[in-house]
């Protein structure tokens, strides 16, 4: 009987990426060294021009199409990280944002790179750039030293990463004028129109939007410690906490800065230091700080958990119902499931968005920051209209 239940959320899946517009001329950039700013270079990395994604005559159009504002408050403005070991995914998932959107020039894009990825920012941005000629974005610089200190072990080492916590500084990083923000996780694919997530009402003084699981054993997110202790376990007091995915958000920023937010999420990572009050990176003090007064979303735009759980990785099938928004949270990606040829059934669903050609011997050399002054802020954007 569960086979069947599933059989419409697969159905809807494939029709979305069957219809979606066909466009011809994908054209393979070829691997080749990229050097930029004295000395930054990446070579071998090749993935395919994605398609030329254009409004159609419903769509609204504001300003000078030519320069792209990002605090035009007229767009849908989607932030992502963008790092080497993630970038397939990465592409992936804009690549889908764009077929999918009714408006894809309405789309901008703030891409957090780190300042010491193996991939300087400049070069994937670079990268990004010769993908998606016509995408507006910017890429902004996240120094892992801004949180690095904070940063506790965690069940699995790929969650230690500082770029998994620069959802906690978007009201920093990203320019302030931009009042509101979808974030979106590196392993997700976005198989409805991104503007129907962006049109989220954030009721009353609510900072975020998801959604939410109200189901889940929500104490297993924390330890014995902290729930034996009446001083930490009373912030829920007042709260019906119930567990979101922080893979996908909708951020009112105005509130986040007013409410300085970042901080108090800082003030329960410096307690995770010194009590050890929870095992899984970046989540729990997002759920110590919003879970309960979130504004719930509907679950399609969140099929979570496609990764298998954090250990091994194994295939899980689709939550009932139907789906916008695929997301392979967890320890298996798709990418290197499909390339180690032991996918998952629904990793096959990720495919059709891969922009991925290959790496022929693939080495980043980033010999020089120099572009960057050392007496700079801590953390510094850049524009990246290239």
């Amino acid at each position: 009987m569960g086979l069947f239940r599933l059989l419409p959320a697969v159905f809807f899946l494939l029709v979305a990426v069957l219809s979606a517009s066909f466009c011809l001329g994908i054209r393979s950039i070829p691997g080749r060294a990229v050097n930029v700013g004295g000395g930054l270079e990446l070579v071998g990395l090749r993935f395919a021009e994605a398609p030329d994604y254009r409004n159609g005559i419903e769509c609204s159009v504001s300003g000078n199409r030519q320069f792209v504002s990002s605090c035009d408050p007229s767009l849908v403005h989607v932030a992502m990280t963008l790092d080497l070991e993630y970038l397939r995914g990465s592409i992936a998932a804009v690549h889908s944002v764009l077929k999918h959107a009714a408006c894809p020039e309405n789309v901008f894009f703030h891409f957090i790179a780190a300042e010491f990825d193996p991939a300087s920012p400049r070069v994937l941005a670079q990268l990004v750039r010769s993908t998606f000629p016509s995408l507006s974005f910017k890429v902004y610089i996240f120094r892992e030293d801004t949180v690095i200190n904070l940063i506790s072990s965690s069940i699995r080492q790929a969650l230690e990463n500082p770029l998994n916590y620069a959802r906690n500084y978007l009201g920093d990083i990203l320019d302030p004028c931009v009042d509101r923000v979808i974030y979106l996780d590196s392993d997700v694919v976005v198989v409805d129109d991104i503007h129907k997530l962006w049109n989220t009402t954030l009721a009353g003084s609510r900072i975020i939007g998801a959604p939410e699981y109200c189901h889940a054993n929500f104490t297993k997110y924390f330890t014995d410690g902290f729930w034996s202790d009446p001083v930490l376990s009373r912030v829920f007091s007042a709260r019906k906490p119930c567990y979101f995915n922080t893979g996908v958000m909708v951020m009112d920023l105005v509130r986040w800065r007013e409410g300085n937010y970042r901080r108090r999420i800082e003030n329960w990572m410096e307690i995770q230091r010194k009590r050890r009050i929870y095992e899984l990176g970046s989540l729990p003090p997002f759920l110590l700080v919003f879970a309960g007064d979130i504004e719930a979303i509907d679950h399609r735009w969140n099929q979570h958990g496609l990764g298998g759980d954090n250990v091994r990785g194994s295939c899980r099938s689709l939550h009932p119902g139907p789906v916008s928004l695929l997301h392979w949270s967890g320890k298996g990606k798709p990418w290197v499931r499909l390339d180690g040829k032991k996918p998952c059934p629904l990793d096959h669903l990720w495919e059709p968005y891969d922009l991925y050609k290959g790496n022929e011997n693939a080495r980043v050399k980033d010999h020089s920051l120099g572009f960057l002054s050392s007496s700079q802020s801590t953390i510094m954007g850049y524009s990246s209209y290239l």
